[in-house]
């Protein structure tokens, strides 16, 4: 079947069309995860300008790595769902960080104080069993899968350093300028692919993305709050 002369046109018009969403598709998804590590830089940077945020960076510091999650949005009134969308690095042995993974989160939203609808949050990895629940799988369910408890604040550096009782992760989290308290237990966590790829330009599992070096200049805003927060640890 030959094309007619007037067919080609609206053929060709068509195929770009396409390929003009296809393209405003993956420019929309790379801004999307760009702005997760923008969004989490900032956060971090409020956090370590909290005048209590000392402890908070030791554990850090001694951290197996970090989960954050910029905005943690409630959905629903009275008792119904929070999720939000967030980035993972793991922290090597000399100190330098590899990632990121990117995740969600979702769960119940009883534990948030009254009246607020979002929170930065972030989860510090204290231990290999708290790693290995970012990196063994598609999804895991804090406090079933891994131990989980608010992280040491002000002075309370004992429960930071003391392993006996360390949970496998510690949270912190943050709403309007103050660490605020949100139960997490029962909160599941989720690997990201699509977000993985948009940054990674390939399929990347969560164990994949966090053994490379967190050298990227996306990254690099990040990785040097994070370096900030630690360089106030008590």
């Amino acid at each position: 079947m030959q094309m007619s002369k007037n067919s080609k046109p609206a053929i060709m018009i068509l195929a770009l069309s396409m390929l003009i969403i296809l393209a405003g598709t993956a420019f929309a998804a790379e801004k999307a995860h760009e702005r997760r590590l923008r969004l989490s830089a900032e956060l971090i940077h409020k956090m370590s300008e909290q005048d209590d945020a000392g402890t908070m960076a030791s554990v850090v510091k001694s951290s197996k790595g970090v989960a954050i999650f910029p905005a943690v949005t409630k959905a629903g009134l009275g008792i119904g769902g929070h999720t939000g969308e967030g980035v993972v690095f793991l922290r090597a042995s000399d100190g330098t960080w590899r990632g990121p993974a990117f995740m969600g989160i979702t769960g119940a939203s009883i534990g948030f104080q009254i009246g607020v609808q979002s929170v930065g949050l972030v989860l510090v990895i204290t231990n290999q069993d708290g790693l290995h629940a970012f990196t063994g799988g598609n999804s895991f369910k804090l406090g079933a899968d891994v131990s989980i408890a608010a992280g040491p604040v002000g002075r309370d550096t004992s429960a930071a350093t003391n392993a006996p009782m360390k949970a496998s992760i510690y949270s912190y989290s943050m709403s309007k300028g103050l660490f605020a308290g949100v139960s997490l237990e029962g909160s599941v966590i989720n690997q990201n692919r699509d977000a993985n790829r948009a940054y990674w330009g390939r399929d990347m599992s969560a164990k994949a993305a966090l053994s490379k070096p967190a050298n990227d200049k996306r990254v690099r805003p990040l990785i040097n709050e994070l370096k900030n927060l630690i360089s106030k640890a008590q």
